[in-house]
């Protein structure tokens, strides 16, 4: 694969597009670009991790997970970073309690763990780049915890719809209200009466899975303090999601 196919014009994955060439190079020898489908689990929890990945058009969603199988959002994954922390961090296995899964279906690009860590050990500015990623991540994990213990359902709503388009391409996306309150924690008549508010304020469209956000500022004022915060780390660490879609300001 060339380093053109991974420019963030082709890619959009902004980690591979913070790298110079050379790294990039290096990397690419091992890098496949794959078609992830919703609910595809990428990682188990105490399962070994096979593949890292870097999303290009797909979201990824990390579930929490108790043993009786309930199971919440505490993290989101898109273009702006990476699966495979714990590879980072020297682990072979994924987190004891998490599991990964895609929550928007799209493509991403994947390389074998292994083939991951030698070019690591080799790469000051991919460790330097994935490394920032951690950190920002760490900042969303724990706001996260936070924000699923203390805010309303209307405010997680307004903030997991914000993220989700801050990481996928158009402003339309495909999302069940089944895998919603799997997201949020909450029961699936919860979702639908919180989704028919915010239509009915003008806010998003929602029909048949097909999710369209049609105002993106109102969403913002509807979320809780916590997108703001997180969204914070990751631009002061990583620089600025994409702008430019339907009325993101």
């Amino acid at each position: 694969m060339s380093v053109f196919a991974l420019s963030p014009r082709e890619c959009g994955n902004r980690l591979l597009s913070l790298l110079p060439d050379d790294d990039l190079a290096a990397l690419s020898a091992h890098l496949e670009m794959v078609d992830l489908d919703l609910k595809q689990v990428l990682g188990e929890r105490e399962h070994a991790i096979s593949h890292v990945y870097f999303p290009c058009s797909a979201v990824l969603s990390v579930l929490a997970q108790m043993l009786e199988g309930q199971a919440v959002e505490v993290g989101t994954i898109g273009n702006e970073g990476f699966y495979g922390i714990d590879v980072l961090l020297g682990g072979a296995q994924a987190n004891a309690t998490e599991t990964t899964l895609c929550q928007v279906s799209g493509k991403a690009l994947r390389l074998p763990t292994a083939a991951f860590v030698r070019v690591l050990d080799g790469s000051m500015s991919l460790r330097d780049v994935t490394q920032r990623y951690m950190l920002a991540y760490m900042s969303l994990l724990s706001q996260s915890v936070a924000c699923n213990r203390l805010h309303t359902t209307e405010a997680r709503f307004a903030r997991w719809l914000l993220m989700t388009h801050d990481r996928v391409t158009e402003d339309t996306f495909h999302i069940t209200q089944e895998f919603l309150a799997n997201m949020l924690g909450v029961q699936r008549p919860s979702v639908s009466l919180v989704a028919g508010a915010f239509q009915q304020a003008g806010m998003i469209r929602y029909n048949r899975g097909q999710m369209t956000i049609l105002n993106r500022q109102a969403l913002e004022e509807s979320s809780c303090e916590c997108y703001g915060i997180v969204q914070q780390q990751f631009e002061r660490r990583i620089g600025p999601f994409r702008k430019g879609c339907g009325d993101r300001r």
